[in-house]
């Protein structure tokens, strides 16, 4: 067959958008086949040295032997092996001790099927959070930048998705950080809770090992810490079924699936500010918009982010439902929903991750489109500032709340019923009553004067919660992203 046709070939088999698409070479990788039977090989040769170091019957040699073969795996050679014993551990195991004769003897020595399973996807899951969590630091770091530079640009606050009291564009962005930090700390949380499954044999009681130490209980003991250790980690479950709890997949898969619902939030945000033209993802030079509508700005970068981000949100769902029917010491309906739901999951994070990461390097801010949205809504938000001025002018409460009233909902009329600009600060000037404070008519309209303490909450915010977060990736910060399509 030509290199063209087994090209096009490639295109006749279904393929993750997740991986062919979205995702990091990254992220892929570590869920790719390479990585995990490369990781069950390795698990082997931590099983063979500690076992060796605690006086089984195993040579340095055979240790030398497995070592030598940790990446050379025929995948081939085991998908036929796999077809036939209908076991892919089996399979592997078999593929392995052909390439290492001298070692095949010893290799899987007491282990269940789950030693390799379940400790190399606590591996990748610990190596995932690895993967995702500098990125949402580049994330929190270019919003902190953001928030900064917008910190006192007045812009309406929006409740109900009705104008509201103002606040600053940078302020608005101390919102999303506050959510994403929440997200860095359960991330890391849950990264740092994960513990190694360890050696514990079939039904978790580690009796296969016992028996291999002659009933040796400290040594099957120190077994299961050295493996361990060896594998990296801390850590390991102190009991197991055959396999590990299927609720740390359940902790895994909410801190994921909750921060699918922060990205969703900010980039809805984003969206709704690119339809009243406030502020935009950036948007590249030769991007089409719209195949029909060449003037089209879509957002289309924050809409992928929504797109899966609502597909994250649902997979946690398949965790808590694989926990809780899990019948005794295990049963094997867990093993091909896991397979899609975690490594959809992580691919999942990384895409709306490294998405965003992208939209907020380059979010572009319309002050001039932001000035005239205020200048349609302030007139009406400073009644009572008008009122007041009056009253301390010697006015009549009631008389010019009264005034007010009737001015505003003539300037209403003219904005909804008519199409036209507020012209509320106008009928004000031309009205005799207001004669009194009319000189100070624009400090009352002054913008400024509606903000607060916004300015100075971003800068004691990121200070006090994000800048100390932020020095815990200073070694990634920086790093800029560059997405698939």
């Amino acid at each position: 067959m030509s290199a063209s046709k087994l090209e096009n070939a490639k295109h006749c088999d279904y393929q993750s958008p997740l991986a062919t698409r979205y995702a990091s070479k990254e992220m892929r990788y570590n869920f790719s086949d390479q990585h995990k039977f490369s990781t069950w090989r390795k698990l082997w040769i931590y099983l063979a040295k500690a076992e060796m170091e605690l006086g089984l019957d195993i040579t340095p040699e055979q240790i030398a032997e497995m070592e030598s073969h940790v990446d050379d795996i025929d995948f081939e050679a085991a998908a036929k092996e796999e077809k036939s014993t209908r076991h892919d551990v089996m399979a592997h195991v078999h593929v392995f001790g052909n390439q290492c004769p001298k070692a095949a003897p010893i290799i899987h020595l007491g282990a269940t099927s789950c030693y390799v399973g379940d400790n190399t996807d606590l591996i990748i899951l610990r190596r995932g959070f690895d993967i995702l969590l500098p990125k949402l630091a580049n994330v929190l770091s270019n919003l902190s930048k953001f928030a900064l530079e917008h910190r006192d640009l007045p812009t309406l606050g929006f409740t109900h998705l009705q104008p509201a009291q103002l606040t600053t564009v940078g302020k608005r962005a101390t919102l999303w950080l506050q959510d994403l930090l929440m997200d860095e700390r359960a991330l890391s949380r849950a990264k740092d809770d994960l513990k190694f499954r360890g050696v514990k044999g079939t039904t978790g009681t580690q009796a296969s090992f016992l028996q291999l130490f002659n009933g040796d209980g400290e040594k099957v003991k120190k077994l299961d810490r050295l493996v361990t250790q060896m594998a990296g980690f801390e850590r390991h479950y102190a009991v197991t079924g055959q396999t590990y709890s299927r609720k740390v997949d359940v902790e895994c898969l909410n801190v994921l699936s909750s921060l699918g619902s922060t990205v969703h939030k900010i980039c809805t945000d984003i969206r709704l500010l690119a339809n009243m033209k406030e502020v935009e993802e950036p948007f590249e030079s030769t991007q089409i918009g719209s195949s029909a509508m060449p003037y089209k700005r879509n957002p289309m970068r924050s809409e992928r982010c929504c797109s899966i981000a609502r597909h994250l949100m649902t997979l946690a769902n398949n965790c808590l439902q694989t926990a809780a029917t899990q019948w005794m010491e295990r049963t094997l309906d867990d093993s091909a929903n896991r397979r899609i739901t975690l490594s959809e999951a992580f691919l999942s994070a990384d895409v709306i991750l490294m998405t965003l990461q992208n939209i907020t390097e380059g979010l572009v801010v319309y002050p001039e489109v932001i000035a005239r949205h205020i200048a349609q809504e302030l007139p009406f938000m400073t009644a009572e500032n008008i009122i007041m001025a009056m009253v301390k002018a010697g006015g009549d409460r009631q008389v010019c709340h009264e005034k007010i009233r009737v001015l505003s909902q003539e300037a209403s009329a003219q904005v909804k019923q008519h199409g036209k600009d507020n012209d509320l600060v106008e009928r004000i000037r031309r009205d005799s009553y207001f004669a009194p404070i009319l000189n100070q008519l624009n400090d009352l309209l002054n913008p400024q004067t509606f903000i607060g303490r916004a300015p100075q909450q971003v800068v004691e915010f990121i200070d006090e919660e994000v800048s100390p977060v932020l020095k815990n990736y200073e070694g990634f910060l920086g790093q800029s992203v560059e997405l698939n399509v």
